[in-house]
């Protein structure tokens, strides 16, 4: 499954892959206890929260994990 900034974070986080990959580039964050509130969100939608700022995360930084989950699960 590709995955696009209009992919729920659910389903990345249903993503053994995608999970070690977003644990590189924010550690913590699948495991933060309000992940939970976010699961049912679009990656643009959570980037226009404030909390994506306080905690880093930029629509490149995005970009650039769903390119990488891209090029692992095609090899």
């Amino acid at each position: 499954m590709s995955y696009t900034l209009k992919s729920k974070l659910g389903d990345l986080l249903k993503d053994a892959v995608a999970v070690k990959v977003v644990e590189k580039y924010a550690p913590g964050i699948t495991t933060n206890p309000m992940i939970g509130l976010a699961k049912g969100m679009a990656l643009d939608a959570l980037l226009a929260m404030p909390q994506a700022k306080q905690y880093g995360i930029t629509k490149e930084m995005v970009l650039r994990v769903l390119a990488e989950i891209e090029t692992i699960k095609n090899k």
